[in-house]
């Protein structure tokens, strides 16, 4: 088993979403970030994309820093289907512009589903 995190474009959430589940993929959870990559929070084109995009300053020993709000989807999935996971992300998403996204991939050594007590890919089907 595998998870499957992304740090997406707020505005690329419902289009993921519904690529994800055209794939077979229904299971998902979303957080609500903010965060800065290389561009260091700096204004740029995301502006002209998402006019409501102001980000989050905070001062910090003095130096001023820009958050850019994103959103981060996990999902686990068996082995097999991180390939084509990783690709309706990237399809979803890729616009060729700073500030696309990243995609992590992560070992998920056990999972268990609360309510039965199953575990392995049984508590993730």
């Amino acid at each position: 088993m595998m998870e499957v995190i992304a740090i997406i474009r707020r505005h690329r959430l419902q289009e993921t979403k519904a690529g994800l589940l055209g794939i077979g993929i229904p299971a998902l959870t979303m957080v609500s970030v903010e965060g800065r990559g290389k561009q260091k929070g700096l204004p740029g084109w995301n502006y002209e994309l998402d006019p409501a995009l102001t980000g989050i300053e905070e001062k910090n020993t003095g130096v001023s820093m820009r958050f850019i709000p994103k959103r981060m989807i996990y999902t686990v999935v068996e082995d097999e289907d991180v390939p084509k996971v990783v690709e309706t992300i990237i399809r979803t998403n890729q616009s060729g512009h700073i500030g696309d996204g990243k995609i992590f991939v992560c070992p998920v050594y056990d999972a268990v589903r609360v309510r039965t007590g199953e575990n392995g890919e049984q508590a993730i089907k």
